[in-house]
């Protein structure tokens, strides 16, 4: 029977993610992700920011590498995952990581810029609108 390993969190890329295949040409896709905490402490609030890392396979790899950017926000549903090696000083190492069964992406609204309301408002100029119809 095997025991329950689930995990579903929310934050932000931290970087752009990494594309890599396996040496039998499975995809991979690695991201690290940001996910802030806020709690009151005393008579404020806290902020406290965790790091993961998350690593997708095959289909959800090629997305994730696509769709994913620095700072675009993300909800991971997957299970941990525990490496373990003997580093060159002797010591034994971990790490623990995320390996994501399904990764939504947040919508992306683009921040709008003088250039861009200059563009905007010079073709709304352009198009001739009658008292009977909208231009919308």
């Amino acid at each position: 029977m095997n025991n329950l390993n689930s995990i579903l969190i929310e934050g932000n890329l931290v970087r752009d993610p990494l594309f890599k295949s396996t040496s039998k040409g499975t995809p991979l896709c690695t991201f690290s992700l940001a996910s802030n905490r806020i709690y009151k402490q005393d008579f404020g609030t806290e902020k406290e920011v965790s790091f993961f890392d998350v690593e997708t396979w095959s289909k959800l790899a090629e997305n994730c590498y696509h769709l994913g950017r620095k700072g675009r926000g993300v909800r991971v549903v997957g299970r941990l995952k525990q490496d373990r090696w003997n580093g060159a000083d002797g010591k034994i190492h971990s790490k623990v990581t995320i390996v994501a069964e399904h990764v939504e992406f947040r919508p992306e609204f683009k921040k709008e810029d003088e250039s861009d309301k200059a563009l905007a408002e010079e073709a709304m100029s352009a198009v001739p609108a009658s008292e009977d119809e909208s231009v919308f």
